[in-house]
């Protein structure tokens, strides 16, 4: 027997991406956080685990040397929807095996790459189960296997799945691996589960193969969010569940106590959060439940952080790929529930709730507390050409009544085993291709754009932005927050740093922005002529008559005091 105090264990995190839990940087899953609590609660001391993120591994060859040397190496990813992704780059399989052909010591691989691999990270895709030659592979959790696996002496484990008592145990034990993250403390979010599994079984989804719902108590959430936050994390996302509403209750009716109580309980042992987020929310809730569930959004938006999303599985607005595939709401039906976060939660901080305009100019400089995002799967049993007809014209309805949506996800189904895709497989999303291409393309500029027009005004503050990366001249970068938008500054400034920005101009999915606030007396020439009104000739003219001594001086018939202040006598570019 292999005795656990004696083990080095490594864990490479390869990133997840599921229906309900996201895990790419600057995100991190649950999954590294609770297979290392299960070690320690095995007897492995904290100090015999080393954690690396696989784009660690890419910039620096030489940590491969903890995977060549541990006695139990762990990989932990898979990604079961498509996504673009800038703060991380998934493993791809090949690595994945490289991983286990470099490892000395014992192999196991789990997480939903249980579920299947594909050719890449991409909808239309049939998904095949691999063991990518490890020596296991967790068919049931793979924090449970860890456990076990360390308890058998490295012999074996049985495919079982853990429980809620389990991760009373291990949940906040797990949480010392976030500093090991490369992007802590500053620019890491914490995702959270407070249930897995669905009560209902929409064709193509991978979360009802968890099960039926099986709720954590407030009191565990909140202990795991205190751990989280003595060990540095200010940012958390809500993230791991099918129905935020449900939380606390039978699977399906909100139970507006237990999310007081979940909320009160993580602003009460993390005071100085910078960001509490949540993603998914079942509109067939408020649907069924509209008072309680508008009681529970109201709590909700009292204790969040603005900008946060709540996810809707519309998945599609045509009644005949509706009905084939098990979906829950009607596009009526969820146009409701848009309607219903918009009213109680479409506020913007700095406004009084109950009668704040919500957008025009009248509207706070801040994003709104909560918005709905609506999901949109493509590829479905009984899609036909009139299915794009019915998901434009739903979308159209939601900006025709003046409401707002946080962001618009249109993708290709990802056929599992498992699923009632499976016997479809993704043949209907690779017939409709090019039809799907035009159909987002025209979503993106009758839509998009002018929803973000809405949601994201011109002279909209976005503070803490961090800057990501340099492209054509500009620097890009995100809030951290449930899908955070991407902004674009003029000029190449420092990486890696965060910036308080005022939104100027606006893409489809992007925005532009200055610095906030930007002096007049020390402003590029690209950020002078970004600002509504002024442009090339103007910022010219800005530049040569500086410095001012007041906005007054500023010969201009745009209104700059949204977006400008006045420091002392200043550079030019």
């Amino acid at each position: 027997m292999t005795d656990p105090a004696d083990l080095a264990v490594t864990i490479v995190d390869g990133y997840v991406d599921e229906p309900a839990h996201f895990g790419v940087p600057p995100y991190v899953s649950t999954y590294p956080r609770f297979t290392a609590g299960a070690l320690v609660d095995a007897g492995v001391p904290a100090d015999g685990i080393t954690y690396h993120t696989i784009d660690e591994l890419r910039d620096d060859r030489s940590k491969w040397a903890d995977v060549a040397d541990a006695d139990l190496l762990i990989y932990l990813g898979g990604m079961t929807v498509p996504g673009k992704y800038v703060g991380g780059t998934p493993a791809e399989p090949d690595e994945v095996r490289e991983l286990a052909w470099t490892a000395d010591g014992t192999t196991l691989m789990g997480g939903p790459v249980r579920f299947g691999v594909g050719d890449e990270n991409a909808g239309g895709q049939e998904m095949e189960r691999k063991d990518l030659d490890y020596d296991f592979v967790a068919k049931g959790d793979v924090e449970a296997a860890a456990h076990d696996l360390v308890a058998s002496g490295l012999e074996g484990f049985g495919d079982r799945m853990r429980d809620n008592d389990d991760l009373d145990r291990w949940a906040a034990k797990g949480a010392f691996v976030v500093e090991d993250h490369p992007n802590h403390p500053d620019y890491l979010i914490a995702e959270l589960e407070t249930s897995r599994g669905c009560a209902y079984r929409c064709s193509f989804c991978t979360e009802p193969l968890y099960g039926d719902p099986g709720f954590r108590s407030a009191a565990s959430v909140v202990r795991e969010v205190e751990a989280l936050y003595d060990r540095g994390v200010r940012h958390f996302r809500l993230g791991r569940q099918a129905d935020i509403l449900a939380f606390g209750g039978d699977g399906e009716a909100p139970d507006p106590d237990a999310l007081r109580r979940l909320y009160a309980g993580i602003r009460e042992v993390a005071p100085e959060l910078e960001t509490l987020h949540l993603d998914n929310m079942n509109p067939v809730t408020i649907v069924d439940y509209p008072e309680r569930s508008r009681e529970a959004i109201r709590i909700i938006a009292e204790h969040n952080t603005a900008g946060d999303t709540a996810a809707f599985g519309l998945e599609s607005a045509d009644p005949v790929v509706q009905e084939e595939n098990n979906l829950l709401v009607t596009a009526d039906e969820c146009l409701e529930a848009v309607r219903v976060v918009n009213e109680v939660a479409g506020w913007r901080p700095g406004d009084d709730p109950a009668d704040a305009p919500t957008h025009g100019d009248a509207a706070a400089d801040r994003l709104p507390k909560l918005l709905p995002g609506i999901n949109l799967v493509h590829g479905l049993q009984g899609e036909r050409r009139e299915t794009f007809d019915h998901n434009k014209r739903f979308l159209k309805r939601v900006y025709d009544e003046g409401l707002m949506l946080r962001r618009i996800n249109i993708r290709q189904v990802m056929a599992f085993a498992g699923t009632e895709m499976s016997d479809t497989g993704a043949d209907i999303a690779r017939d409709h291709k090019d039809l799907f291409a035009e159909y987002k393309r025209e979503v993106r500029e009758e839509v998009d754009r002018p929803m973000l027009r809405r949601v994201v005004p011109a002279g909209t503050v976005l503070p803490d932005v961090h800057l990501e990366y340099h492209q054509d001249g500009k620097t890009f970068g995100r809030q951290l927050g449930t899908y955070p938008l991407l902004v674009g500054l003029p000029g190449e400034r420092e990486l890696g740093t965060t910036v308080d920005v005022a939104v100027v101009d606006h893409g489809y999915r992007s925005v532009t922005g200055v610095p906030y606030p930007l002096d007049l007396n020390a402003a590029s020439m690209d950020e002078l002529r970004m600002l509504p009104g002024v442009g090339r000739s103007t910022a010219g003219d800005i530049v040569v008559g500086r410095p001012y001594g007041s906005l007054s001086e500023v010969d201009l018939d745009a209104d700059l005091s949204k977006f400008a202040t006045l420091g002392s006598v200043g550079a030019a570019d």
